[in-house]
């Protein structure tokens, strides 16, 4: 597969109306994501369907030629009464409660203990057959988090979507504005840890580590420098970096680095950290501006409602940045690993080309097969480097019809809503029309700022992104939020109001548009733009 993407046929994958999903994967998958994602999606997809009574059975995820498409299961007519009841026990007992309980005291703490033991191992001193045994483990803790990351998908998404549901029902207010509200209750968003809070505090009180941050030199020695530090300096830094370094920097795909891979762009991330000071929240008043705007008959449940999606805020970004983010970045590691072996022996002409094997593939390799050879995966890698969701279509089969919410019972209606809303948010773009020089989208997080753009279509460019640059790209994902310090502006092509790339925007503070469909088509890198968050709009000034 070397020609372009409007040659290739894309048929379906299944029964069923499928859609391209360019927010999440923006470029053809691996071979290796391709055949772990689809599973552990499904699996967790319909765990949340069932403990929330949706009316659905799950989702469902294929790859055509490369391309993410997903699906709605049907339901079983069957399991519809059951489902009713368990809707209505789902707000009754605001079960994403108990969801946030688990998240918080049971599944983040055990996802990141299995990290850590799989990150103490170095792939690279392992012998073949070990390897072959590492990468197998890497791929089952990969898997266990992908259906870690969908199972509290529900949690993450109903409370949002039910606030946004009856406080426009009851103020005609623009979702950007109510999800406005949201600021300040997901720091993880804003790449904050207090594994980063306590490295800021360390590094400002030491005088030498300040001197070391700011010295020039390459910055993975930097970095170096600034671990072997004595005391609580160098502590604090090993810290920071041994709860980011291997997590990726965008996507979900092992083709994307870890942080570590590009230390130039995280030592500048540091250096921006340490030198930032907290900008003044103007979040009571914006809560008051929309609740009074409420009916006053509907303030005690604004205020409920305001509460619960806030509380559970956090996990939306939370379960990728803990879950299947940093456990794709141990399997690249280890799969890396695995390719500098093998182009040593001559079997790889790069690498990174062991990323386009798939795990029986690459452990054949290992043990000395020969299939596939070094040119079928440079092609693979050529493939994927050469197209973007762009390209497919944006979707397979024939639309069923709408779902009717009059006739459902008052609760089932009410969560099908919830969560329509919040996936519409998160997938939906802009289809304002553009201008000559002013590109409109979704206004994300309010403000206007003017910089330069930075075109990055991959995260592999990140390394060239300044401080106080836009970043101009078609999607982010959370694990992007530790690059945030160096950002003026987000502006995107693809996504919602409830995208990566908005919520980490209106979390630190930046401007941002996302859904312009072709910011990246209409803008080139270097160009001055103004970023004007409130009313969704890109203009190109020089």
């Amino acid at each position: 597969m070397t020609g372009p993407a409007s040659e290739l046929r894309f048929d379906s994958p299944g029964s069923g109306f499928w859609e391209l999903d360019p927010v999440h994967f923006p470029r053809p998958a691996t071979r290796y994501w391709s055949a772990i994602h689809p599973p552990a999606f499904q699996r967790g997809t319909g765990e949340f369907a069932r403990s929330y009574g949706m009316l659905i059975d799950s989702l469902e995820m294929a790859y055509v030629n490369g391309f993410a498409y997903k699906r709605v299961t049907p339901l079983d007519p069957a399991q519809v009464p059951e489902r009713f009841a368990r809707a209505e026990a789902a707000f009754a007992e605001k079960v994403w409660r108990e969801q946030l309980r688990d998240w918080n005291d049971t599944f983040k703490p055990a996802a990141i203990q299995a990290h850590r033991a799989i990150q103490a191992i170095d792939p690279e001193a392992l012998a073949d057959d070990a390897l072959v045994a590492h990468l197998g483990r890497c791929r089952d803790h990969h898997a266990q988090m992908l259906y870690q990351h969908m199972r509290f998908t529900a949690a993450a998404i109903v409370p949002t979507g039910d606030f946004l549901a009856h406080v426009g029902d009851w103020t005609g207010l623009p979702a950007a504005q109510l999800l406005g509200l949201m600021r300040g209750s997901s720091p993880v968003s804003a790449g904050a840890s207090s594994e980063l809070g306590a490295l800021i505090a360390a590094v400002r009180g030491d005088a030498k580590a300040r001197e070391l941050l700011e010295a020039p030199g390459e910055a993975g020695a930097v970095l170096a420098r600034l671990r072997g530090l004595e005391g609580g300096t160098g502590e604090a830094v090993a810290a920071y970096l041994d709860l980011v370094g291997y997590r990726l920097l965008d996507g979900f795909d092992i083709s994307n680095p870890f942080a570590l891979e590009l230390p130039d762009a995280l030592l500048r991330a540091i250096r921006a950290a340490v030198a930032e000071q907290a900008a003044p929240s103007d979040l009571q008043d914006r809560i008051a501006t929309v609740r009074a705007a409420v009916p006053e008959a509907h303030r005690s449940q604004f205020d409920e409602l305001l509460e619960e999606a806030r509380l559970t805020y956090p996990i939306r970004d939370e379960r990728g940045v803990f879950s299947d983010i940093w456990a794709s970045g141990l399997m690249r590691r280890a799969a890396l690993a695995a390719g500098r072996r093998l182009a040593d022996r001559g079997r790889l002409h790069d690498p990174l080309h062991g990323l386009d094997a798939d795990l029986d593939e690459l452990a054949a390799l290992l043990g000395g097969g020969t299939d596939p050879d070094a040119d079928v995966l440079a092609a693979r890698a050529a493939y994927r480097a050469a197209h973007s969701a762009k390209e497919a279509p944006a979707t397979i089969g024939t639309p069923p019809p709408p779902p009717d919410l009059a006739g459902l019972p008052a609760a089932a209606a009410r969560m099908m809503r919830a969560t329509g809303l919040a996936l519409e948010a998160l997938f939906g773009s802009s289809a304002a029309p553009h201008e000559a020089d002013r590109l409109r989208g979704l206004a994300a997080s309010q403000g206007t700022v003017e910089g330069p753009a930075r075109l990055v279509s991959h995260p592999s460019e990140f390394d060239r992104i300044q401080r106080g640059d836009i970043l101009v790209t078609v999607s982010t994902t959370e694990a992007f939020n530790i690059l945030l310090p160096l950002l003026g502006g987000i502006v995107t092509d693809s996504g919602g109001l409830l995208s990566h790339a908005a919520i980490v925007a209106r979390e630190y503070g930046i401007p941002g548009v996302v859904g312009t469909r072709e910011a990246t088509q209409r803008i080139a890198d270097g160009q001055r733009l103004r970023v004007d968050g409130s009313a969704g709009e890109v203009t190109v000034l020089a």
